[in-house]
């Protein structure tokens, strides 16, 4: 840039040399002697600094863990399209409400409820239900979970449980069968007397004259 302003103020010279109109010289003086305040104000500068490079990269904030309460506490009944859950919690502000609705799932969180966070949540229910329709109803001591069924009918239960108490397929059989595989090992197993008391009893058992083969052994 200094450059520059020194050949422009060589040229005005030149210029204000031939000028012969006062008005014309009194202008190109005027900006000669602009150009050379520049040209000093150009020289007295600091050396050109280099600025110093600002970050772009997005500043990745530590949002601190958040801690909730868990409800387990709550009472629940239900018709034939919806279940509805009753929560006791005071002061729930309806805008503070998180909502995760799943076919077989759901997890409400409340914020900030009088300095507490709270959780609702069951990760596996009885039966599915419409995410969409379902919904959260804020009252002023109460707060109403209300689940849409995905197919009508009664549920037995809240929470999916597993049924541990599966058909023995042994308990179903004939208790007869028992006795008359224990009174074949008897058989195979016993010297002659005993086959001839068994093989009467077998006899006996599947004619329908006892109920018990094994009486006469007790």
């Amino acid at each position: 840039m200094a450059d520059e302003v020194a050949l422009d103020l060589e040229e005005l010279r030149q210029l204000q040399s031939i000028a012969k109109r006062p008005r014309v010289v009194s202008l190109i003086s005027s900006e000669i002697q602009n150009l050379e305040k520049l040209s000093k104000e150009a020289a007295s500068a600091p050396a050109s600094q280099i600025p110093t490079p600002i970050s772009t990269a997005p500043k990745v904030l530590s949002s601190p863990a958040v801690n909730y309460v868990t409800l387990g506490s709550f009472s629940w009944d239900q018709d034939n399209d919806k279940v509805k859950i009753y929560i006791s919690l005071e002061g729930v502000e309806q805008e503070k409400v998180e909502t995760e609705f799943k076919p077989i799932s759901f997890d409400v969180k409340f914020y900030d409820v009088q300095g507490k966070n709270y959780r609702c949540a069951i990760p596996k229910l009885n039966k599915e239900i419409v995410p969409e329709k379902c919904k959260v109803v804020v009252k002023p001591t109460r707060v109403t979970i209300i689940l849409f069924k995905a197919s009508k009918g009664n549920w037995l239960d809240l929470q999916f449980k597993d049924d541990k108490l599966k058909p023995n397929l042994e308990k179903e059989r004939d208790p007869m069968a028992g006795i008359m595989d224990l009174m074949k090992n008897m058989y195979e197993e016993g010297d002659e007397e005993m086959k001839r008391t068994i093989a009467k009893a077998w006899t006996d058992a599947r004619s329908g004259k006892t109920a018990d083969p094994l009486k006469g052994y007790r």
